[in-house]
């Protein structure tokens, strides 16, 4: 390219002075030369235009020959669905360079109790779970995050932030975001999550601020959440304060008070602290151990927002993987202090009113395998049990647990679990942690099906 422009820059000096010579004129002789300087700073200029244009093709050659790797690479571990999700939102700000993408998901599934007479009748009972939209990207450099959910009996937001990566490792996320909190993202490889999901200890989205710095091995999250994504404090203490994914409390549960009953008096989070560190040892390898504490604390406030008491949790956890193994381990406390009569606090979530101790020490302890298939559509099986316990709460409670053994599944867009449930005492699985009585071992077999987009 440089020869030619220097080839066309004589050509045309030598037509110009030719017909300069021709003139006799020395002043068109001068116009001619200035003629001549303005055209070579133009060929030089787009030669310079042209080195910028082939510098960035070969700069976006680079970065989507990276992203084409990666996502080979995510092809071939072939993670579950919540893992291809995480990946897909990390890829697509570098494969697009900005825009909303827009997913989602239509679930139903397959129920069988042994603590209920109807579904036993019927051979058990198909039911529609969940529609939802997804919405992930970024526009000029902000970020967006959301996932609306439709069940047959509510709409609810999952979560719903905007965000900005102030560097490669520091991120901040404002909205409706997961509290960092124990494992993340999930302490359970099941479909119904582990028992700490039923306090508010997993999955838990609250309406705040978010920092999140990730620098290889080492990961910090630091977070302030004004109250959940309900709104928190509400007077009117109705049954639409249930109308929500995530589990929060929303009252004191007064003695004489049914277990399911709306709440008389409300108590709410407010002005809560969150932080977690976890570090990875082997990081980079097959063979990796995050070990990790959290904490949290802040206040509670009743139906009229007055500060009626506080609250902490803490944790500490292991989240091993080992080539295709998955072991995960976790120890947590919790503690809604509000004097020594409020020992049963109120919850809600998806449209009804549960009850849970004041106080308890929560346990987990999970195993996982992954393993790639060849069978027709089926490319992955993930087999797993999951283990829970809740002990040691206030108002002499009896314990929770709940053992989930399953196999989730992944075919094309389709991810199924097949989960056996066992327990006691145990939400959506024919108890409540709010009882005295050691309560009766329940068991449910469940398939959820789901198309993914």
């Amino acid at each position: 390219m440089t020869w030619l422009k220097w080839f066309a820059v004589l050509f045309l000096a030598a037509m110009l002075q030719t017909s300069a010579w021709a003139s006799g004129g020395q002043d068109d002789t001068r116009e001619l030369q200035d003629q001549i300087d303005g055209m070579q700073q133009k060929i030089l200029e787009m030669q310079a235009q042209l080195d910028e244009l082939r510098a960035q093709r070969d700069a976006e050659e680079q970065k989507r020959a990276q992203v084409e790797s990666r996502l080979a690479e995510v092809e071939d571990a072939e993670p579950d669905d919540e893992q291809l999700r995480e990946i897909a939102a990390e890829t697509y700000d570098e494969k697009d360079a900005e825009g909303i993408k827009i997913g989602g998901a239509v679930r139903f599934q397959y129920k069988y109790e042994d603590y209920a007479r109807a579904t036993q009748r019927q051979g058990g009972v198909f039911e529609m779970d969940t529609i939802r939209l997804n919405f992930d990207g970024s526009i000029g450099d902000v970020l967006l995050s959301a996932e609306l959910r439709h069940y047959d009996y509510m709409d609810v937001v999952h979560h719903a932030w905007v965000g900005y990566d102030f560097t490669d490792s520091l991120q901040g996320q404002v909205g409706v975001n997961q509290v960092p909190f124990g494992i993340l993202p999930f302490n359970s490889h099941s479909f119904f999550f582990s028992s700490n999901y039923y306090v508010g200890l997993e999955d838990d989205n609250d309406f705040g601020v978010k920092l999140i710095y990730d620098e290889g091995p080492l990961n910090l999250q630091g977070a302030f959440y004004l109250n959940d994504e309900h709104g928190g404090a509400d007077s009117s203490l109705s049954a639409s304060m249930a109308d929500k994914y995530s589990y929060n409390i929303v009252g004191v549960r007064a003695h004489g008070e049914d277990t399911f009953d709306n709440p008389t008096m409300g108590a709410f989070d407010n002005n809560m602290f969150n932080a977690r560190a976890a570090y990875t040892l082997g990081y980079g390898s097959d063979y990796t151990t995050e070990l990790g504490v959290s904490g949290q604390y802040g206040d509670i406030v009743d139906e009229m927002g007055i500060n009626i008491g506080d609250q902490h949790a803490w944790a500490a956890h292991l989240n091993g993987n080992y080539g295709p193994w998955n072991l995960q381990l976790q120890a947590a406390q919790y503690d809604y202090n509000m004097g020594s009569d409020a020992d049963r606090m109120v919850v809600g979530a998806y449209a009804y009113f549960d009850t849970i101790a004041s106080k308890a020490n929560v346990y987990t302890g999970n195993i996982a395998y992954n393993l790639p298939v060849e069978w027709g559509p089926i490319s992955h099986l993930t087999f797993y049990n999951d283990y829970s316990l809740i002990t040691d709460k206030s108002a002499n409670l009896a314990d929770t647990w709940m053992n989930v053994t399953g196999v989730s599944i992944t075919a094309g867009g389709l991810f199924a679990y097949l989960d056996i449930l066992n327990g006691k005492n145990q939400p959506f699985l024919g108890g409540t942690m709010d009882n005295e009585h050691s309560g009766r071992h329940n068991r449910r077999l469940n398939l959820n099906l789901g198309y993914y987009f």
